[in-house]
């Protein structure tokens, strides 16, 4: 029996944490984890041994932080040695158990420890073959699945999965590390993750690290609750403290398995442990579990995409699909296309988002640019500064893969339609990169007249997509509004085609506007026809969200069908606007202190350059930065803090800010006057950890807030560190950690700063601390995120001054 099939028939037991549990052996702080499968191979063969013993059918080989990035050169460390002999100790301990029962062996991929553009440097085709040369080995060397796992961003999950799909035709496994708020630290829900991960076509998906099984119980929940696939919870054992100097976790055996009891009896199938867990935490566990009901999860009928923050789900309350983001009858649009003017395409996305859209139409189909470029990048750039989902909308199927591809998410792509060669063309890409599909209704021989032509086309291409392995709810079908100025009843075909397709249990969308083209007054008719579409059964409708009249029809629509709870949406609404009047998009205006400020808050680069290029010919710098630029850092970050934003939201707004910074330096060299920065900051990744993406995002804030950071990097010694700051006179050292196996060199790192420069204070951060832990190796101050670490730096500049 493979894993695929033992995972369907019976609960599936992992294994614990290796980290922790090397640790306790001996490795030292800084030493890299991977390198005992060739120094001590039988301390780890042991503990592989000793986790089969406790009951683990699945044993991960050491090779969690094994990529070409830790592990580049060719000498007796090289990537290959390490993941051969990490596989060979696995095996070693699966043959020495000899009981002949079926154990397997994952490859165990961790993240890189890099954050992807466009909010870190790491490109995203750079980042799928650092997973891919590590893929690639675990095949030669004879894993049965791939594991990947403890993944904090959406997009570098999505990069290793691709690369494990590509590479190999092994089983995929996914876990990813949620925080406290339910979300990763890029943003994405779990219902968003599941949305992703089930349309790349994962094998198990589910949660692990950062938490203890008590505080995971509301994001498992959420996940069983979307899920169709397979659960995996890999809990730690708590939060880790010291006692006598030693790093040990608080959830003991008996917590663990209880905790665990009530998981698996909500429906999580494969069970096991991170950071902490013993393999007397996984006997226990399995002694608790493993005579509980068996089910796997049952089939969510649900028609889902997501962006790196959100789910967006077809069925229940029509979906708003923004249509401004496409040239046609659109001249200004047209020519921003021309003129590569992407600031342009950028405020219609945030703008539409303002307006109340749920999702993005992107068509920049225009025959004298290069569509697929142009394609790539809109979907690239969009995503820096919305949250919402996007429709990749092209006829041109290369750009359709490429945007696909580069999507962080599951998008919506239009489209399909009933031609054989359209349908050859998009669903191997659906299927491939994961995604739901506007189908038209049309074939090869044009549109029919009637409904029956069109509900035929639209069953043979729900037929046609599960030849590929395309479940029917991703197939949402458009029965395309003709104009009624040369027919008038068309509307009525179309209305009857919803109807049907409704009643089939067949999600529909719409391109409203289409329904009025030549004739005046259109949107007397859009909103009219939009009202009697809704009530026919319409999931979706591609808008304009900036018509007051089609807004009006649809929020009327849901209170008065019941899908407003309390009338509550239609308050908030009718409440912000006027009557009768457009909603007004959001530009750059006279007020450009306004304009600088939404511009920052809202992360657009180029729009924030321009008003502060613009303010600054009546406004001294130093009023710049203090009265207009800091207050829309301020604006962002207190919303990353209560979680109405979200990281990339927060980087984006500090590069926004980065831009209008520019503008101020440039004042202060014409005007010959000098600019006072605060005090230095002292940052490091400290000794035994390659994992930046917290430091990095902390030194971003921090230079927006006008410190002078030294960034020592990853991985670095106490002594550079401590020498660093006694050289700098630097008042404050920031410490990251993300690996629990690097605590001891933060408190090493502590020490020392105490005693040669005592009176530097000391801000540690990272997934795996906790403000208790921070007091008992004597830092200063617990930055639970990047804006704390601001928050605490502005206090410290406040007392000096």
């Amino acid at each position: 029996m493979d894993i695929l099939k033992k995972i369907k028939t019976g609960r599936v037991y992992f294994d614990g944490g290796y980290g922790t549990m090397l640790q306790q052996y001996g490795l030292a702080a800084g030493e890299l984890t991977e390198v005992w499968n060739i120094t001590h191979a039988d301390t780890v063969t042991n503990l592989h041994y000793d986790y089969l013993a406790a009951g683990s059918d699945i044993i991960s080989a050491n090779t969690f932080g094994a990529n070409s990035i830790k592990y580049s050169g060719d000498g007796d460390f090289s990537l290959e040695k390490v993941i051969a002999a990490a596989i060979q100790n696995a095996r070693s301990a699966i043959a020495r158990l000899g009981d002949g029962s079926e154990r397997f062996v994952a490859l165990d991929i961790g993240p890189t420890g890099r954050l992807l553009k466009p909010f870190g440097d790491l490109d995203f085709e750079e980042a799928v073959e650092i997973f891919a040369q590590t893929v690639r080995l675990g095949v030669k060397y004879g894993a049965d699945l791939i594991l990947i796992e403890t993944m904090n961003d959406s997009y570098e999950t999505k990069a290793a999965v691709l690369a494990a799909k590509e590479n190999s035709n092994l089983p995929i496994f996914v876990t990813n590390a949620y925080d406290e708020s339910g979300k990763l630290v890029t943003g994405a829900t779990p219902a968003a993750m599941v949305a992703m991960l089930e349309g790349l076509g994962v094998d198990a998906l589910g949660i692990n690290c950062s938490l203890g099984p008590q505080k995971m119980l509301p994001v498992v929940e959420e996940i069983l609750r979307c899920s169709s696939t397979p659960v995996i919870v890999n809990p730690n054992a708590g939060m880790p403290s010291l006692v006598d100097g030693r790093t040990v976790f608080e959830c003991g055996t008996a917590e663990f398995a209880e905790t665990m009891t009530q998981i698996a009896q909500k429906g999580a199938t494969i069970l096991g442990g991170c950071c902490g867990t013993t393999p007397e935490h996984i006997r226990e566990m399995r002694r608790a579990t493993e005579n509980i009901s068996f089910s796997l999860p049952s089939y969510k009928n649900r028609t889902v995409i997501s962006s790196y923050a959100q789910c967006v789900e077809f069925g229940r309350r029509p979906v708003i699909i923004g249509e401004r983001i496409n040239p046609t009858g659109k001249s200004a649009f047209k020519q921003a296309l021309r003129d590569n003017n992407m600031a342009y395409i950028l405020n219609e996305g945030v703008t539409q988002q303002d307006a109340g859209a749920e999702v993005l139409d992107v068509n920049v189909g225009l025959p004298e640019i290069d569509e697929a470029d142009f394609l790539l990048r809109a979907v690239r750039e969009l995503q820096a500064v919305t949250s919402l989902p996007l429709q990749i909308d092209t006829s041109n199927k290369c750009a359709m893969e490429q945007a696909v591809r580069a999507y962080n998410g599951k998008p919506l792509i239009n489209s399909v339609d009933g031609k054989q060669s359209s349908m050859d063309a998009v669903f191997p890409i659906a299927k491939k990169y994961g995604g739901a599909i506007i189908a038209l209704t049309l074939d090869e021989n044009g549109i029919p007249d009637d409904a029956d032509g069109r509900v035929a086309i639209a069953e043979r291409i729900i037929a046609e997509a599960k030849k590929y392995g395309i479940d029917r709810r991703d197939i949402i079908v458009d029965p395309l509004a003709m104009t009624v100025s040369t027919d008038t009843a068309s509307a009525g075909v179309t209305l009857e085609c919803i109807k049907r397709l409704s009643a089939a249990g067949i999600n529909t969308s719409l391109g409203v506007s289409n329904i009025s083209y030549g004739l005046p007054s259109r949107m007397i008719v859009n909103s009219t026809f939009f009202t009697m579409a809704m009530n026919c059964g319409l999931k979706a409708a591609i808008v304009n969200p900036r018509s007051r009249e089609m807004m009006d029809a649809y929020h009327a629509y849901c209170v008065l069908v019941g899908l407003d709870g309390n009338c509550m949406d239609y308050i908030k609404y009718a409440t912000e606007h006027e009557p009768s009047a457009d909603i007004k998009p959001t530009e750059v205006s006279a007020d450009n202190g306004t304009a600088l400020h939404q511009a920052i808050v809202r992360g657009l680069r180029e729009v924030a350059s321009a008003s502060a290029g613009a303010l600054l010919t009546d406004t001294q710098p130093l009023e710049v930065i203090n009265n207009f630029i800091i207050p829309a850092l301020d604006e962002i970050g207190i919303a990353f803090e209560q979680k109405k934003a979200f990281l990339p939201q927060l980087l984006m707004s500090a590069e926004a800010a980065q831009s209008a910074f520019d503008k101020v330096k440039e004042s202060f060299l014409t005007s010959g006057t000098a600019r006072e920065r605060k005090f230095k900051i002292v940052l490091a990744t400290v000794k035994g950890d390659i994992h930046d993406i917290g430091k990095n995002i902390v030194k971003v804030l921090l230079e927006n807030y006008d410190y002078e950071v030294i960034d020592l990097g990853k991985d670095v010694d106490p002594e550079i560190i401590v020498s660093t700051a006694e050289s700098e006179s630097a008042p404050l050292v920031g410490l990251s950690g993300l690996m629990t196996t690097s605590l001891e060199s933060m408190e090493n790192t502590i020490k020392l700063l105490r005693e040669r420069v005592p009176n530097c204070r000391v801000v540690v951060g990272g997934a795996v601390l906790t403000q208790k832990y921070a007091d008992m190796i004597g830092a200063d101050k617990y930055a639970k995120d990047a804006m704390e670490t601001v928050r605490y730096a502005e206090q410290l500049h406040s007392s000096h001054i």
